[in-house]
């Protein structure tokens, strides 16, 4: 095979697959132009069927008339024959002969429309209940599709909102991630503040109970020790004298 061949070979399978991916795509307006085309072609159909039964009926009513016509010339016939009219007897028989053969063609085409009138009600009958099915299964695959459709829509929001969480998170983390360097940075900075200045200096003093303001049991032991011994004693307070004035004296004999 020559390369000129082999590409069109590819043009015509890169069509076939484009147009069978359109056909894909759009499978349930071409479903439903499908039914409405048998649709149409069933209307078609019980026109026809119209139409024959139509002609069908026309024709029993010529051949109707033609009966009569049958019975009339034999009418015609006995009596030319009782009156010894041998001519007139034979010309009225030619002409029933005719109507004979006229009647004979209208049953063989009364019998051709009744057999064409059963298998076009037949024909017809099948159509509508196959119509009917195919309906009925497209019905349910628009509802199917229609699921389908939805629970896509559904998974598409629940992947977007996950993969939203997700982000949510990871930028949680990061935010977390940096407060505690933040963090981390700030302690370390007070660290350092501490040890260059006075900080680190008054809290090893406080430790030990050298500052003036600390407060510690060897801090305390140590004022009772620089105390004397009397000012320890469990002896009462002395309570300041009060003066009484003579108005008080002169007052209370009264």
């Amino acid at each position: 095979m020559s390369i000129l061949q082999k590409i069109l070979t590819l043009f015509r399978g890169t069509a076939h697959e484009a147009g069978q991916a359109v056909v894909d795509a759009n499978a349930l307006k071409i479903l439903d132009q499908e039914i409405r085309d048998a649709g149409t072609e069933l209307i078609r159909s019980k026109e026809e069927l119209t139409k024959v039964m139509a002609q069908r009926q026309l024709q029993a009513n010529r051949s109707k008339d033609r009966f009569a016509k049958k019975a009339e010339y034999e009418t015609y016939i006995a009596g030319a024959l009782r009156k010894g009219d041998e001519a007139l007897a034979r010309e009225v028989a030619e002409r029933l002969a005719v109507v004979e053969t006229d009647l004979k063609n209208d049953e063989q085409a009364i019998n051709s429309y009744d057999a064409s009138i059963n298998q076009l009600k037949t024909a017809i009958t099948a159509t509508e209940r196959k119509l009917a099915r195919v309906k009925q299964q497209v019905d349910t695959v628009k509802a199917t599709e229609a699921v389908q459709r939805a629970q896509t829509a559904v998974a598409a929001r629940h992947s977007g909102a996950t993969g939203k969480v997700t982000t949510a998170l990871d930028s949680l983390e990061r935010i977390q991630t940096r407060q505690a360097e933040r963090g981390a940075r700030l302690q370390a900075a007070a660290q350092l503040e501490s040890e260059s200045g006075d900080g680190d200096l008054n809290a090893k003093l406080a430790n030990a109970g050298l500052l003036p303001e600390s407060t510690s049991v060897e801090n305390i032991l140590e004022r009772f020790r620089e105390k004397p011994v009397q000012q320890l004693s469990h002896e009462p307070l002395s309570l300041p004298a009060v003066e009484v004035k003579e108005t008080d004296k002169v007052e209370r004999k009264e």
